[in-house]
């Protein structure tokens, strides 16, 4: 959505490319390490459970509407943010391990809880908890499952309020099930639909293997204002690469935090790394095969700021999911707009799941419980609502609530990273030193003078070591 904030640390070029560099390099072996423990997740389905929220809509229609109003060169800037950006997704997603809870048997964490813990703003927390609650579980919900049926209607003309009827249905089956069954439908749909679309783009690139050295050198032309047509957008195309990268990771806005602090992990980089990772997944894999299919294919047309077409490969095209579609097209005639729909609705339906995660999470800060005999509910009953009604009704409404709710979080989550970077470079460098001694970093959070990490002073803390040496062994 629009309006959504990212964050930068504070710190230098050096160390930023340290970090981001690192994530690249650890996160592969992170991410295979299957440890978890009665209360929490792996770090793979933490990192599936964020990828749920951040690959979405955005990855279709968002790309294409940079490109039409950017140029091509749009994809460069789009990844440059990105690579930047995961340093943001690795500091808010290390403060959420370093100040997460053990919340009846279950890990629990995100930006109120670091908000509270870190900063010691009690009532700032409250606040950011209440607008999360409301926003993932009573407006953002509306605007994916309106996606989702109106892509269901355009591609296989089923009336929306069928559509609504399934999804609501489908979102009450996982909901009910609690957090387990959320992380297994993410860890289940979320490989589905990343590495079928890809595949996808994958098969197109091949067909069109003539136009990999042209499209990359326009790619590339464009961004940099050196191609003859769009060198006179290159301040658009910097605009909206930067613009839609941050509409679909969402770095820095704090939506990623409540997946990573569930991870069982035995030091809080550790995950920090893991969704780091995340962006690089997101943005540079699956944006940019949007991207690039659209650009090798010639499906699309851009134009200026005042309406007036700079390109137009496909007259009366409208910028959009409709470019996705046309490109599929070109393969497969007229299969364009079932892909698109299929891609959405997976795409779409994850997010929800992830929502509804978000929301329960916030919900479960503002009570101390994971069972609130008037707020699960009322929760509950709430998003199904929003679910179903969405899907029927204009989504328009929606989005503008929601492009406020994502820019005053965004802002929020991005003075609090700010006003808690030494923490994160405190625990970056522990997580180092570790590693440097060859032993396997394990967070104490005492030996660092870091107050509010109850958790990780805990009994089922002091555990972790020793669950880690029966890991290795086996």
């Amino acid at each position: 959505m629009q309006g959504r904030a990212t964050t930068r640390l504070p710190i230098s070029p050096h160390q930023r490319f340290h970090l981001e560099s690192h994530g690249v390099l650890r996160a592969g072996r992170l991410i295979t390490d299957k440890r978890q423990s009665d209360d929490g997740i792996s770090s793979l389905q933490a990192l599936l459970l964020t990828l749920a929220s951040r690959v979405g809509v955005g990855n279709i229609a968002g790309v294409a509407t940079a490109i039409a109003a950017g140029g091509p060169g749009a994809l460069v800037w789009m990844v440059i943010c990105a690579l930047l950006g995961s340093a943001s997704s690795f500091a808010e997603s290390t403060l959420a391990q370093v100040f997460k809870r053990k919340v009846n048997d279950e890990h629990r964490g995100g930006m109120p809880f670091y908000i509270e813990h870190g900063l010691k703003l009690k009532w700032l927390a409250v606040l950011v908890s209440t607008l999360a609650m409301v926003g993932y579980g009573f407006v953002f919900p509306g605007v994916q499952s309106n996606n989702i049926a109106s892509s269901m209607e355009g591609a296989f003309s089923i009336p929306t309020w069928v559509t609504a009827v399934f999804i609501t249905a489908l979102m009450a089956f996982v909901i009910v099930g609690g957090t387990k069954r959320i992380v297994a439908a993410a860890q289940i749909m979320v490989p589905i639909m990343a590495v079928g679309y890809v595949l996808a783009a994958l098969v197109i690139t091949l067909v069109n293997v003539d136009q990999i050295v042209p499209t990359f050198r326009l790619i590339f032309a464009s961004a940099f204002g050196t191609d003859q047509v769009f060198g006179g957008i290159v301040g658009a195309a910097v605009a909206w690469g930067v613009r839609r990268a941050v509409f679909s990771n969402v770095a820095g806005v704090g939506e990623g935090t409540y997946g990573s602090a569930a991870a069982s992990v035995t030091h809080p980089v550790k995950q920090g790394l893991v969704q780091s990772f995340s962006i690089f997944i997101d943005t540079v894999v699956v944006c940019f095969a949007t991207g690039l299919m659209i650009v090798m294919t010639g499906s699309y047309n851009v134009f200026a700021a005042d309406g007036e077409p700079i390109v137009e490969h496909v007259p009366g095209l409208e910028a959009g999911a409709a470019y996705t579609q046309e490109v599929i097209s070109t393969v497969m005639p007229g299969f364009g707009s079932a892909f698109v729909a299929i891609a959405l609705f997976f795409f779409a339906f994850t997010t929800l799941v992830a929502f509804f995660y978000i929301a329960k999470t916030n919900l479960v800060y503002l009570t101390g419980t994971e069972s609130s005999r008037v707020g699960d509910p009322v929760l509950k009953l709430g998003m199904l609502v929003i679910t179903f009604t969405g899907a029927i009704i204009s989504a328009d409404a929606m989005w503008g609530i929601g492009d406020i709710g994502y820019g005053t979080l965004g802002w929020v989550n991005m003075l609090c990273i700010l006003a808690l970077s030494g923490t994160v470079i405190k625990v970056t460098r522990d997580y180092d030193r570790q590693r440097r001694a060859g032993l396997d970093p394990v967070f104490r959070p005492s030996e660092l003078g870091i107050k509010g990490a109850d958790f990780w002073e805990s009994d089922a803390a002091a555990a972790e070591p020793a669950r880690n040496a029966e890991h290795e062994a086996r």
